[in-house]
């Protein structure tokens, strides 16, 4: 049996491995096609999310935050958020200090 060599990427220089803080999305999302289901301003806040959260997946991003790092108007973030929490991909509440 004639063993293939591994592939060799266009450009090796561009090769990356996780330093630092790491986020991760579960492969089911592209798979699954969740993202082509939940449109692109959800997918953008999935993403964002994904890279903001802490080590229990948990990311404490203000909605005003949010539409700072997406570039857009509150209103998108709201209508992603919603759209998240419909699928069933995030839970969401608004943050307050002393707030359970």
């Amino acid at each position: 049996k004639m063993t293939l060599p591994p592939p060799i990427p266009p450009r090796p220089e561009l090769l990356r491995s996780p330093r630092g803080s790491f986020g991760w999305l579960e492969d089911r999302l592209l798979h699954e096609q969740w993202l082509a289901r939940i449109g692109t301003d959800a997918s953008a806040l999935l993403l964002l999310l994904a890279l903001a959260a802490d080590r229990h997946g948990a990311s404490f991003f203000s909605r005003a935050r949010m539409a700072s790092a997406l570039g857009v108007d509150l209103s998108r973030v709201d209508s992603a958020l919603t759209r998240l929490r419909s699928e069933g991909l995030i839970d969401h509440r608004p943050w307050r200090c002393g707030a359970r």
